[in-house]
């Protein structure tokens, strides 16, 4: 049994909790108090990771943009490898994408171009063979010159993209496409007929590769066309 002592001291600290209720409310407010580290973590948060997030996702957007706009073209896997690396420069904006397209075909045609010169300087030019059947080394200068023409068909294209004025009339804009569309048609052709050069040419142990690098750039530029021909559409539409 407890002593009269200690029971009476039990029923006064008792007594002393129950009608001092501020001390008890003032334990729990300070056990409930936030900790100052919770609003450090949600700034830190909203300062680093949420840029990281958003800028994966606008990345994501612009990749997926690129691949849209690559499906429409009759070579999208080429369309959309050779122009990915664009993507944090060309957003959605279809004019920049067709830009872009026109510039790394002409890259392309100006190093192919470098290549047949090489060829043609080391061969001397012959008409044809004696029996009115044209040379390797004339189809390699045909080529040549054809090559030339394409390259400053498409530095006529990339000129007035960068001259295309935005803010203008509709009828202004689409006059400007069509000097676009009319330049990349004729480089396409240019290169076209290149490769028809060396259907009579048989023996020529760098046919095959000459052919293989024209059929790159052909493809490059009809991706670029129909890119310009989507950004016409996007623009009327």
């Amino acid at each position: 049994m407890l002593s009269q002592q200690y029971k009476y001291k039990l029923e006064v600290t008792t007594t002393k909790i129950i009608h001092n209720p501020k001390r008890v409310t003032s334990v729990s407010q300070e056990t409930m108090k936030p900790s100052l580290h919770q609003p450090l973590f949600f700034f830190f948060f909203l300062a680093t990771v949420l840029p990281l997030i958003l800028t994966v996702h606008s990345q994501s957007d612009d990749s997926d943009f690129i691949r849209t706009s690559c499906n429409t073209t009759l070579y999208p896997d080429l369309c959309f490898s050779s122009l990915s690396s664009f993507s944090s420069s060309v957003h959605n904006d279809p004019a920049l994408l067709a830009r872009a397209a026109i510039s790394i075909t002409l890259t392309k045609t100006l190093d192919l171009a470098s290549y047949l010169a090489n060829i043609t300087t080391l061969q001397p030019e012959s008409q044809d063979d004696g029996a009115h059947h044209p040379t390797a080394a004339a189809v390699f200068h045909d080529c040549f010159d054809n090559l030339k023409d394409a390259v400053e068909e498409m530095k006529g294209s990339m000129k007035q993209m960068r001259e295309l004025v935005s803010t203008g009339s509709l009828e202004s804009f689409r006059f400007q496409m069509s000097n676009v569309q009319t330049w990349l048609s004729a480089a396409l052709t240019d290169e076209e007929t290149c490769t028809d050069g060396f259907k009579d040419i048989h023996d020529e142990p760098r046919k095959d590769d000459i052919c293989a690098r024209v059929d790159d750039v052909k493809k490059m530029t009809s991706n670029a066309l129909a890119l310009v021909n989507r950004c016409v559409d996007k623009a009327i539409h």
